[in-house]
């Protein structure tokens, strides 16, 4: 038996590492994903092998992260419940396509994960397992009576971790778990399980990393254009960058004034509510422009068309079916509907607050002419509008006399 565990450092996962070689006995291979982590990997590797590791891989997935699943995913200006970015489920498949990698690459026979038993994160971490490798046994400890029994709470883990010299951030005057990848960092559990607790407040507004309070952001707006090219943004203030260097500029100028928080309480896919807290300060901004790129450029009902099938793609991505054939599917009208997505964008950036100020685009479907009500003469002829609005009229004159007519009467 060889374990691969998916380990980040933090409370959980130290402690399940120190968990799995005292009750398997056997190897165990750590491995981490830096989809964007920053300082929050330094050390990893030493702290992995002194905690119990056999062995540890950080793979750097950053690009791969920001071209393959944020950059798809914003094509379908995706949201989850009309709020959230889907900062977190988002990063699972590909944590969980990379960790089977590593598996594969150490002859491991099973995969282990620090998902709560309660969480989205289970789901998204084994559909993927379920659909890239069946064959490899999978350990839940958070599902393990025995390990619950033993750890009922945080306070448990994080005496745990002071018995056995683990060094972990999380403490008492810190009561809660915080996610952070390049698209965001969410926050959750602990003192944040309250929906009323405010974490904005002068005393607690510490937790937050990407973004300042909206009331201490500039007093002066700032302006940015993006650019975009069949739906994907290319370059920032005339500035060419990969998809991970739009999001790493996004999230400064973002994070700078105040932008992307969001307070939610969401629908979990084992069917509670729970409470989130988050910062997205670059999705927003880009989320926001690419919606305005496609306001240009992007046929009406093909929009609609589109815009009818987000919540569908956004459950998908938040329960966990990256990999599933449906999602797949969705993915291909997606990716065609953005093939004229080409357009530049300018917002405004103020205390919070995203304001577009501007849009233009070499194929932009807007035509002053016709739009002008100003009388300049154009192909569209009002008088046709008669005609339009007569027949798209016809099945509620129709329902009228039939339901106050004379037989309608009778009938009464």
């Amino acid at each position: 038996m060889k374990i691969a565990l998916a380990y980040s450092g933090g409370l959980d996962t130290s402690v399940i590492l120190k968990w799995l070689r005292e009750t398997y006995t056997c190897p165990v291979v750590t491995f981490a994903a830096d989809i964007g982590q920053e300082e929050e990997l330094d050390g990893l590797p030493a702290k992995a092998k002194a905690t119990g590791a056999s062995k540890h891989y950080t793979l750097d997935l950053v690009d791969e992260f920001a071209s393959d699943f944020i950059y798809p995913m914003m094509r379908a200006n995706t949201l989850y419940e009309n709020q959230y970015y889907l900062g977190t489920s988002i990063a699972r498949p590909l944590i969980a396509k990379a960790h089977i990698e590593v598996a594969r690459r150490e002859k491991c026979t099973h995969l282990a994960h620090g998902a709560t038993g309660k969480g989205n994160d289970q789901c998204r971490f084994e559909l993927t397992f379920a659909a890239l490798a069946p064959d490899l046994g999978i350990i839940a400890p958070w599902r393990d009576a025995k390990f619950r029994a033993e750890f009922p709470g945080r306070t448990e883990m994080i005496d745990y971790c002071r018995n056995h010299k683990i060094n972990v951030e999380a403490s008492a005057k810190k009561p809660y778990s915080m996610d952070r990848n390049l698209l965001h960092i969410s926050y959750e559990a602990g003192i944040l399980e309250d929906p009323w607790f405010d974490p904005t407040t002068p005393e607690n507004k510490g937790m937050f990393k990407l973004s300042v309070s909206p009331e201490d952001a500039p007093n002066k707006a700032e302006y940015v254009e993006l650019d975009f090219e069949r739906g994907d943004c290319v370059s920032v203030n005339s500035k060419r960058l990969s998809p991970a260097g739009v999001l790493r500029a996004l999230n400064v100028l973002g994070g700078k004034h105040g932008i992307g928080r969001v307070d939610l309480v969401e629908n979990r896919f084992v069917g509670m509510k729970s409470r989130g807290v988050y910062e997205t300060p670059g999705g927003a901004i880009l989320l926001h422009a690419h919606r305005q790129a496609e306001s240009l450029t992007l046929d009406r009902d093909l929009e609609h068309l589109r815009d009818s099938l987000i919540p569908k793609y956004g459950e998908l991505v938040y329960y966990g079916f990256w990999f599933a054939p449906e999602r797949e599917a969705l993915q291909a009208l997606i990716d065609k509907s953005q093939e004229t997505v080409t357009a530049t964008v300018r917002l405004k950036l103020y205390k919070g607050n995203i304001i577009t100020v501007g849009r233009k685009s070499p194929v932009s479907l807007y035509d002053a002419n016709i739009a002008s009500m100003e009388g300049v003469k154009s192909s569209y002829n009002p008088d046709d509008a008669t005609g339009f609005i007569r027949l798209q009229g016809l099945r509620l004159r129709a329902r009228h006399a039939a339901q106050t007519g004379p037989k309608a009467k009778k009938t009464k």
